[in-house]
């Protein structure tokens, strides 16, 4: 579908499910969507006790009786006897507890005495179903499994804690924000209503939309800036046809080895990489999410497109160095390890304490099995170059052994299970960021009177979740009041 999404204004919508993007994660980096809960909850004062739910392995066997532990957490402070209860999903990394502390579900959840429960996804954080992440335990990784969670998780609690005849509500951001809209879709006897944030509901192999909100979120602060980082990058990438550049590439970039570029593998992991640090900042555009413990929430398009007209660095290409070491010294990188192979084999170590068990061979598994979600530069309308789709799908066959024929009838099933975005549900609100690059797989136009969309102008990823703040841009406080108006006269009905 072609998101004309209306100019710079719309840029917001898809990044949560960004398999693309490059997160940090303590020292190394991992493609994830850069994702509104993929902070380590290791940094976070523990606000609730961590409790332990007895779930099935596989849903959809009955023949199966393992079982394992799901993590979840609860906060009844605001709880009223009768009143409902908030279930919030968690996503792709894991659950961070600061969200039993903050954020906008818990102001909505004061005013209507709500218990509010949070169910951190399988196989991310520290619910583990299986003994490791090889490709015969990640069968058992899949929205649908996530789903028949969710649903015997509420039926149980419902049971045990006397809340059965309460309304539960379903929050979630991203990728957790379509498990939201899923949910109240594929088990509405179970969830009265959803808040379905930056929720890309649309599974697509091919995601080059992504770049091109980029592009009109980078213009919106200022036209220049985007053709100034596409200049840069098509500089960076012609030097990258001759080796007598990649001592001093090398050196620019600080990496952590010398740059060897031997297939285009090679050379589509160090562009992406780079690229990362503008689809971050861009996705995560001032959002308020410095409680989750992210750093780096200080670096906007305005500080990135301010080093990139700042003529005193030099060309185009020694600006864009400079906004890589200035990601580099936020996060406190001491190198960038730009080999593909170190990708390769950190994608591949099946192991629970390898380097990509804290959510990125999970996701990148969930990215080829179920949605594609590739961000690829395949649109001549965005900034940058070299990571065309085949980059992302062959890495379905090499880490996975998924095939490329696979991938697309997995993304056509999705599409075809949940009606991508043509929900027919009720009671269920989307809200979207115009900057946020994900808002272009999600749903921005009302589809009935009770599946309204939300799209909140000149905002980011997930930004109507974070706790509110006097610098809020007035559209983003309207939001989420009439999110809650939405919440009141739906718990009514």
């Amino acid at each position: 579908m072609n998101m004309a999404l209306e100019r710079c204004e719309l840029l917001c919508n898809v990044t949560l499910f960004l398999l693309f993007s490059l997160v940090i994660v303590g020292e190394g980096q991992h493609k994830g969507f850069r994702k509104f809960n993929q902070v380590q909850d290791t940094s976070q004062r523990a606000v609730s006790e961590e409790q332990w739910f007895t779930q099935k392995l596989d849903h959809f066997n009955g023949a199966d009786s393992r079982e394992w532990k799901q993590r979840y957490f609860v906060n009844e402070t605001y709880y009223k006897p009768g009143g409902p209860v908030f279930l919030m999903i968690g996503g792709e990394g894991p659950a961070n507890p600061a969200w039993m502390q903050y954020g906008t579900w818990l102001t909505y959840a004061k005013k209507v005495g709500a218990l509010c429960l949070m169910l951190e996804h399988r196989f991310y954080g520290k619910s583990h179903p299986t003994t490791d992440l090889s490709t015969d335990s990640l069968r058992f990784l899949s929205s649908r499994q996530a789903l028949a969670d969710l649903a015997h998780f509420r039926t149980v609690m419902a049971k045990t804690q006397g809340l059965t005849n309460r309304k539960w509500v379903a929050f979630g951001g991203s990728y957790p924000g379509s498990l939201a809209a899923w949910f109240r879709l594929k088990y509405p006897h179970l969830v009265h209503a959803s808040v379905a944030t930056s929720a890309p509901v649309y599974a697509t192999v091919n995601f080059p939309e992504y770049l091109e909100v980029v592009w009109r979120s980078l213009a919106s602060e200022n036209a220049e800036c985007p053709q100034l980082v596409k200049k840069a990058s098509s500089t960076l990438v012609e030097r990258l046809k001759d080796p007598k550049t990649y001592d001093n590439i090398t050196k620019d970039f600080n990496l952590c080895s010398k740059l060897q570029i031997q297939t285009e593998m090679d050379s589509a992991y160090f562009l992406e990489m780079l690229a990362g640090n503008f689809m971050d900042v861009v996705q995560y555009n001032e959002d308020n999410r410095g409680f989750e413990g992210v750093p780096g929430t200080n670096i906007t398009i305005k500080v990135l497109c301010g080093v990139m007209g700042d003529t005193s660095l030099g060309e185009p290409y020694a600006r864009y160095v400079a906004v890589a070491r200035l990601m580099m010294d936020t996060f406190s990188t001491k190198c960038l390890d730009a080999s593909f192979n170190n990708y390769v084999r950190d994608m591949t170590n099946t192991s629970w304490d390898g380097p990509a068990a804290g959510g990125g061979r999970q996701w990148v598994y969930q990215t080829c099995t179920e949605f594609g979600f590739y961000q690829s530069t395949d649109s001549p309308n965005q900034p940058f170059t070299g990571f065309p789709l085949m980059y992302h799908v062959k890495q379905c066959a090499d880490f996975y052994n998924v095939s490329a024929e696979q991938l697309a009838e997995a993304v056509a099933q999705t599409n075809e299970y949940y009606g991508g975005y043509d929900i027919r549900s009720t009671r269920i609100v989307l809200p979207n960021g115009s900057i946020d690059p994900w808002h272009a797989l999600g749903i921005t136009q009302d589809i009935t009177p009770d599946l309204p969309a939300v799209l909140i102008k000149g905002t980011a990823h997930c930004a109507n979740m974070y706790p509110a703040r006097s610098k809020d841009l007035p559209q983003l406080a309207l939001a989420r009041d009439h999110i809650f108006l939405l919440l009141q006269k739906w718990l009514k009905q």
